[in-house]
């Protein structure tokens, strides 16, 4: 069982990276077609800094080069550009500025905040007109680029958010159909053990006939009574349980009592309760049952001796029923993974005994099991937490 989990852990951590590198890749994918757009820009807004200098530096051009250089200019009908002279003042003259609202353009306040924006975005294109004459220009990314900026990001994280709902909806209808799986198998024990319960009390009747004060017949028919017992519980595995107001006293007493003749007299085993009586909705046979599973757990802990105690008190509008043992206690990982379907530390066992012990607290209870506290080589205690309502 525990090579299950080292392996079932390394799953998640294979998954984990896989997950993440993923994500990554598209991520650095965008961020590379990104910078691609805004290189590609870049060199346009070159192209159309340089076909300015020809046309203002040369008054005779041909026609089929006024054609090419108009063709550039106009071409520009995406990216915010603005020509400065050489103290860097905007010129505000028509031709001189291409894709920049005229709200902008009219207030020289925000023009100015608008090239200052643009210079510490890209430096500008220097324009040398003649010896005497420079002119710069400034430019933006285009709306486009802009709106793309943050494409990679929310790209990631829509697929992150996708991974982790797959990853989630799987672990769900996995965990869905362990329930069913596990369920099917209380309930086809109960069946199985119910066939030779049946011929059991048949020949009990007998034997009761021949001596009805017969030691072992009293101790047989006590024996039947707790078979009786054990196979109402599996029954009750995915159904729901009927809860009713008991004194929880009266249930963790009898649970102890039987407990008690039945486990090492090396054991010092001790109960705890409340001078007043509890009355709290639950399942007499279901919550006998957890705490029954807790106690030989402890019991196979200590190895038939040490000290254990269970205690029943309220706290906060709780009830808490703490069931502590001076076992060899738990690592972190063990007590992580105690309730999980399938482990065990054990050699013998199918690790069933506290995954159903939680079910029947959290689902049927709406309660919590937790282990509460362990230490090696000291004990561990177990806490079962129930609403007084």
């Amino acid at each position: 069982m525990k090579k299950r989990g080292i392996f079932s852990k390394l799953n998640n951590w294979i998954i984990y990276i896989v997950l993440t590198t993923a994500v990554a890749g598209v991520v650095v994918a965008s961020v590379m077609l990104i910078n691609e757009l805004r290189k590609r820009e870049t060199d346009r807004i070159k192209v159309f800094a340089d076909a300015m200098k020809i046309q203002q530096s040369n008054q005779n051009i041909d026609s089929d080069t006024q054609a090419l250089l108009f063709a550039i200019f106009t071409e520009n009908d995406k990216l915010p550009t603005i020509i400065t002279d050489e103290n860097k003042t905007p010129i505000i003259e028509e031709g001189f500025y291409r894709n920049i609202p005229e709200e902008i353009i009219k207030d020289s306040i925000r023009l100015k905040r608008k090239v200052s924006n643009m210079g510490s975005l890209y430096k500008p294109f220097k324009v040398e007109i003649s010896k005497t004459e420079t002119q710069y220009v400034f430019y933006d990314n285009s709306e486009l680029l802009n709106n793309l900026r943050f494409f990679p990001y929310i790209l990631g994280l829509f697929i992150l958010g996708y991974f982790i709902f797959s990853f989630w909806f799987l672990r769900t209808i996995k965990r869905t159909d362990e329930g069913y799986v596990w369920a099917g198998l209380a309930k086809e024990t109960a069946h199985q053990i119910g066939t030779p319960l049946s011929s059991m009390i048949g020949w009990i009747e007998i034997l009761r006939l021949e001596n009805e004060n017969s030691e072992g017949v009293k101790e047989i028919e006590n024996d039947i009574n707790r078979l009786k017992t054990i196979s109402e519980r599996f029954s009750k595995i995915g159904s729901v349980p009927e809860l009713n107001d008991l004194n929880i006293n009266e249930t963790i007493q009898q649970n102890y009592d039987y407990l008690k003749s039945r486990i090492s007299r090396k054991v010092s085993f001790m109960l705890i309760l409340p001078k007043e009586q509890i009355l709290i909705p639950h399942s007499r046979i279901l919550l006998s049952w957890v705490i029954e599973n807790i106690v030989k757990n402890a019991v196979d802990a200590m190895r038939g001796e040490g000290r254990l105690e269970i205690e029943l008190f309220e706290r906060n509008r709780n009830i808490v029923i703490d069931i502590k043992d001076s076992g060899s206690g738990m690592t972190r990982t063990q007590a992580r993974n105690a309730f999980k379907a399938g482990y065990s530390t054990k050699k013998r066992g199918w690790g069933l005994g506290l995954s159903l012990a939680k079910r029947v607290i959290k689902e049927y209870h709406r309660g919590d099991i937790k282990v509460a506290q362990t230490e090696v080589g000291v004990g561990t205690t177990f806490r079962i937490t129930m609403k007084n309502s």
